[in-house]
């Protein structure tokens, strides 16, 4: 009887996402040709005796058994497209790239017909676990044809919290980062959910209220209970106190394309409208508008302004 080869997987983007999928998929005996742009990156891994490391795309696709399998863990836009179109004539008809990044799915639908065109088969996979996937797997949602789903199969079953959970072929090429982008949006709507209980849980200084006691105490039977209350319990048990953080909350693409997205479909989705607007205030994004309102105010009512030397006085209407 003749041996099962190992699993064998190309993987292009060892950052630490990247880094930590592939020690998982290593860990499981998975065989992982690395190449990183980054110096060094794939060197780490190799150290660790987690990648086979290769200096080039061409010598990562001459590395790996046919039918190759290439995923793909970069930067979503440019990046992305560069690398797919470096790889794409490196490979033969039966292979398969893999986006892992969070790119926008009708970007993947693009991709997806360019490369079927080439006799090559695209699946695009939205992953979501952040620096947490190592240990306890990621979730992942994936768009391709059924050619490209069996492909992803066993990598999906591995990097997954479990063989038969966490992962979910969702529908053709461009579904996985559907599907991950309105998972993004909605994220987007409970941070800022979380963060505005929170807030007004602080400004009721007379009650001398414990946030973290109180994050402590929902994570246990209550129906606001999840995973982003259980990171924020842990970090308020460490540090109560955010006033050292800067008060600015970066936004990566995803949350716009869910609004635009809404818009397009014309459904409601003002959570999500609402919680990105607030991600822009926070950049800095409304100050021009802000100061508008001031000098507004101060028109027609006479009220004093703040200025960036210091504060005025006036009524609060």
């Amino acid at each position: 009887m003749t041996a099962t080869p190992p699993l064998a997987l190309g993987l292009v983007g060892l950052g630490r996402m990247g880094g930590n999928m592939a020690r998982r998929l290593a860990r499981a005996g998975v065989r992982v040709v690395g190449y990183d742009t980054t110096p060094g990156a794939a060197a780490i891994l190799a150290d660790e005796g987690v990648v086979t490391a290769v200096d080039s795309l061409a010598a990562l696709a001459a590395a790996l058994p046919a039918p190759r399998v290439v995923w793909v863990m970069v930067p979503a836009g440019a990046a992305t497209q560069a690398t797919i179109d470096e790889l794409a004539p490196l490979l033969a008809p039966g292979d398969t790239i893999v986006d892992g990044g969070n790119a926008n799915y009708k970007d993947s639908q693009r991709r997806g017909a360019q490369l079927a065109a080439r006799g090559l088969d695209f699946v695009d996979c939205g992953v979501s676990g952040g620096v947490w996937g190592l240990d306890n797997g990621y979730a992942l949602m994936f768009g391709a044809n059924e050619a490209g789903a069996l492909a992803i199969g066993p990598y999906a079953r591995i990097l997954a919290p479990g063989p038969d959970r966490g992962w979910l072929h969702c529908g053709p090429v461009g579904a996985g980062h559907f599907v991950k982008m309105i998972h993004n949006g909605i994220e987007y709507g409970m941070m800022q959910s979380y963060a505005e209980g929170f807030a007004l849980l602080d400004g009721k200084r007379e009650f001398a209220l414990d946030a973290a006691k109180i994050a402590e105490l929902w994570r246990h039977g209550s129906v606001v209970r999840s995973w982003l209350l259980d990171l924020t319990a842990e970090f308020l048990a460490r540090d109560p106190d955010p006033g050292a953080i800067a008060p600015r909350v970066a936004d990566s693409g995803e949350g716009r394309w869910t609004v635009a997205e809404a818009v397009e479909q014309g459904v409601p989705a003002p959570v999500l409208a609402l919680a990105l607007m607030m991600r822009f205030d926070s950049q800095g994004s409304g100050d021009y508008a802000n100061r508008m309102l001031a000098r507004m105010r101060q028109a027609f009512g006479g009220h004093a302004v703040d200025t960036a030397r210091g504060a005025g006085s006036g009524d609060s209407r």
